[in-house]
């Protein structure tokens, strides 16, 4: 997705040649940036399922087409058919499938914080929760032998039944300007959440689908902001504010150690993205000034293999496919062999 100002201001859903780079559809829809901070954008990452693509912009427009022509399908509005508001910073947590159901982090009034779609059609199936909308994606867990859909909101960690929306359990988590923005994970039982402000909050469900207890909170040493942290091997990796890459363990909050900011550079809001590479202690990090780097990360600490400059400065989370990997800026759309390092197709500013 991306937006032009020119010669009117639209956002766009592009297709492209994975293999060569060819645009082979665009979708275009009118917007108005005027009321969201940082104009640039869009944020969300499209899903894609049963061949078909569902893509939510800044302002509020969720639209479903088909993934290999670009041809609508259907398309409905959270502002203006829902009664949601668009969030200081637009909607960034991204559509995604569950069954039947496409589900969307909408912050609609009243209780619409999370409303499911009937993915064919685009129906209203449920909605529920009072909370308004935050930035993080919201996550789908198995715990008490049922399936879960747990989002963190601007004003408490809150799980529902993904079938129903019926709501589960509730753990009042506010956030100070409401940035509830990296998206939790769920390892070991546990639900982590970590916030710029109000730092790490580890939650532990019960067996029951109602139980959930808080079992340990740091706000000084372990202070997110927008990357999803990594979990391997009862160990978390989170890129914290003030030290960069620093891991600690999951079951008791204990820091281990830090990369004092070696991964990206300090600022007021450093970033990067990473990934596991398959079962090792490998990770993929790109980071905010488009450096690639391939480091080993365990209890004993950061070892860094390598790094590259791939892309100019960027927030958005790259694709990984096979051996490439697909990374965008505001301006650009790159595609390079992580066997040979080579840039084999670029795009200057996306046409």
């Amino acid at each position: 997705m991306d937006r032009q100002k020119e010669p009117e201001e639209i956002e766009r859903l592009l297709c492209f040649n994975a293999a060569t780079g060819q645009l082979i559809w665009e979708h275009t829809c009118r917007v108005d940036y005027t009321d969201v901070a940082y104009g640039n954008g869009p944020r969300t990452t499209p899903a894609i399922f049963d061949s078909r693509v569902y893509a939510l912009g800044a302002t509020g427009r969720l639209s479903c087409l088909h993934a290999e022509t670009g041809k609508p399908i259907w398309a409905t509005d959270l502002v203006h058919d829902h009664q949601a508001s668009v969030p200081i910073w637009g909607f960034c947590a991204s559509p995604f499938v569950f069954e039947d159901l496409l589900i969307v982090h909408a912050g609609a009034e009243p209780n619409g914080c999370l409303i499911a779609f009937d993915r064919a059609t685009g129906e209203r199936v449920w909605s529920t929760l009072s909370d308004p909308a935050g930035y993080a994606t919201p996550i789908v867990v198995q715990s008490g032998g049922q399936h879960q859909v747990v989002s963190w909101t601007p004003t408490n960690v809150r799980s529902v039944d993904a079938r129903t929306g019926e709501l589960l359990w509730s753990v009042p988590y506010k956030v100070d300007s409401g940035m509830s923005i990296a998206m939790p994970i769920y390892q070991d039982g546990l639900v982590l959440v970590s916030s710029y402000y109000e730092g790490t909050t580890a939650i532990r469900l019960g067996r029951d689908p109602s139980n959930a207890e808080v079992i340990w909170e740091d706000r000084r040493n372990l202070r997110g902001h927008m990357a999803q942290p990594l979990y391997r091997d009862a160990h978390v990796y989170l890129l914290d504010r003030r030290h960069g890459l620093t891991c600690f363990e999951l079951a008791t909050g204990k820091k281990l150690w830090d990369a004092e900011n070696r991964v990206t550079a300090k600022a007021r809001n450093p970033h990067a993205t990473m990934i596991w590479v398959g079962d090792e202690d490998r990770a993929l990090i790109l980071n905010s000034d488009g450096d690639l780097i391939l480091a080993q990360l365990n209890p004993a600490g950061y070892h860094e293999q390598s790094r590259t400059n791939i892309i100019g400065e960027t927030w958005a989370h790259p694709a990984y496919a096979g051996t490439r990997v697909y990374a965008r800026s505001d301006t650009e759309l790159v595609c390079l062999s992580l066997t040979s390092r080579a840039r084999y197709r670029q795009h200057g500013e996306i046409p």
